[in-house]
């Protein structure tokens, strides 16, 4: 998948700068490289007694995968290896991880986790929905730049066969959820609205919660990020977030702060 897996990449990496953990397994992210058409295979070696997951790190090596989404439980990165556990899609991961003693939302009240889910599902309901639906089912970005990119790693036939059938497997997937049969003004006004709603919970803050960064933060990151970095045929999506500018700062001081300021390093 183009739009969404890159976001979740995106996820990924975010929560991964994020968090702090101490880990009982050797850990194993994998999720789809958008660009390259491949898949990231990212091992986080166990340091005892606490292990930073940051991705990009001196401990961390990456290795290219073609089958990422195969290999995943469900079908869908990105998917998590810890020891002789795989857990994969997003809210699972995070469950996951709280079980090894941490959770970025841990410090939230139980009616703050409660908003929390309901923006989590309303970030991955709409904007992954809606990337979805440009990818696979926008017949000019399907043909001049997913079905290109999702088959690239493949020799022919097979590459045509591939990204057929994985169009034909998202707009199945879409038309189950009601996305299917939206025209594309209704997808960008379903996208304007959930960036409405992020927006008003942010206000003017550096994150949606005064206690700091969460799950959250991560998967919106991942979303606006690669809607706003990813070159489509048109900018529609992009012009959209750049309507909020409080979505903006945020996705400059995620990036910032979790990613220019940890691959500079520490001052001599």
């Amino acid at each position: 998948m183009m739009y969404a897996s890159t976001s979740l990449t995106n996820y990924n990496r975010c929560c991964s700068q994020i968090m702090h953990n101490a880990w009982q397994y050797s850990v194993t992210f994998r999720c789809a490289d958008f660009r390259s058409g491949l898949s990231s295979e990212l091992m986080l070696n166990t340091c005892h007694p606490q292990v930073t997951t940051q991705l990009f790190n001196p401990h961390t090596a990456e290795v290219l995968r073609t089958n990422a989404e195969h290999m995943s439980p469900s079908g869908k990165p990105p998917f998590l290896r810890a020891g002789p556990y795989v857990i994969s899609e997003v809210e699972p991961i995070i469950k996951f991880v709280s079980t090894k003693g941490h959770s970025l939302s841990e410090k939230l009240d139980r009616p703050q986790q409660a908003e929390m889910k309901a923006y989590l599902a309303l970030v991955q309901g709409t904007l992954g929905n809606a990337e979805l639906y440009i990818s696979w089912c926008d017949p000019t970005t399907a043909s001049e730049i997913s079905r290109p990119r999702y088959s690239s790693p493949y020799p022919w036939p097979l590459n045509t066969v591939l990204a057929y059938r994985k169009q034909w497997d998202v707009q199945n997937q879409l038309k189950t959820l009601g996305w299917h049969t939206k025209t594309l003004e209704e997808v960008y006004d379903e996208v304007d609205n959930c960036c409405k709603a992020l927006a008003q919970r942010l206000g003017n803050h550096h994150y949606f919660f005064k206690q700091g960064p969460t799950e959250l933060d991560a998967l919106v990151f991942g979303h606006l990020y690669t809607i706003l970095t990813t070159p489509l045929t048109d900018n529609c999506l992009a012009d959209i977030v750049k309507e909020y500018g409080n979505l903006i700062n945020f996705c400059r001081h995620i990036e910032k702060k979790f990613f220019e300021e940890r691959e500079r390093g520490p001052k001599d």
